[in-house]
């Protein structure tokens, strides 16, 4: 059975374009506007979104994202609280396809068989859990995909041929490439570098593949958009949001314009790609 991010990528393929995929923290910099700019997203141009799983020690992101974390933290976010966001948001949009992102301890500790099914149940379509390989994934990739959920798995520079089928293995929704060798949102994709690498994987699945981990620019997104069939965009959106607070950390009337606007200019560079001389 076709999946929302199924659906979403056939339709894209259509249409002749990549996807904008589109990442930000689950109640950041407070449940009440994290959801306002949630249901936002997708008229702002996001075709797909990320939506992350706080979490205190958040080892693969870089300090924007670590800090849209502790941001969410300290307002009271969660797993409960996201998983609501997710059935709130769906109330008004059964099309979107919205995976959580993020580290397994959260997932544990809910615990895993609620988890997978309050996930089903608010409307979640997949899952990105970055800290487990495929050989660690048994307590909670069998049950996911049970239950319909897509387990999106990542490929990096690293991901050698031999290493390749396994990442490969029991994934499906998308590829998630990883364009550089580092945390989220500390160093540019390499366009030449990417596009073998996305190449590669290409030749050895069906599956989309979408681009992120450094991608913070139009330009960016526009090269990108002619390599994949997605571009994930993070950190540039959570520091969107740092940089539209107040001076004691609290939303303005400034956040979710701010970061809706730059969705659209992401959305429109996404629209027309570009040569890799853009870069």
């Amino acid at each position: 059975m076709a999946t929302r991010i199924d659906k979403r990528f056939a339709e894209l393929k259509r249409q002749g374009r990549a996807g904008l995929v589109a990442f930000v923290t689950a109640g950041d910099p407070d449940q009440g506007t994290s959801l306002s700019i949630l249901k936002g997203l997708p008229a702002a141009g996001a075709d797909i979104i990320e939506l992350g799983m706080p979490f205190s020690d958040p080892m693969a992101d870089g300090p924007a994202i670590q800090a849209s974390s502790q941001r969410a933290l300290k307002s009271g976010q969660t797993m409960a609280k996201t998983l609501a966001m997710v059935k709130a948001f769906r109330a008004e949009d059964d099309a979107t396809p919205i995976v959580l992102m993020g580290y397994y301890n959260p997932i544990y500790v809910y615990p895993v068989d609620r988890f997978v099914a309050d996930a089903v149940e608010a409307g979640v379509d997949g899952l990105i859990v970055v800290d487990i390989p495929p050989e660690e994934d048994a307590e909670l990739r069998p049950a996911a995909t049970a239950a319909g959920l897509n387990f999106i798995r990542l490929a990096t520079p690293t991901t050698d041929a031999r290493r390749l089928p396994a990442v490969l293995a029991n994934t499906s929704g998308f590829v998630y490439y990883v364009s550089i060798a580092g945390i989220t949102g500390t160093a540019a994709p390499d366009i030449g570098a990417v596009r073998a690498h996305v190449g590669r994987i290409k030749a050895h699945t069906r599956l989309p593949i979408a681009v992120g981990f450094g991608v913070k620019t139009e330009a960016q997104v526009s090269a990108l958009a002619g390599l994949a069939e997605g571009v994930v965009v993070g950190s540039a959106l959570v520091t969107a949001i740092a940089q539209s607070l107040d001076e004691e950390g609290h939303a303005t009337r400034a956040t979710k314009p701010q970061v809706l606007a730059l969705v659209e200019h992401l959305a429109a560079a996404l629209r027309h790609p570009a040569e890799e001389a853009a870069l």
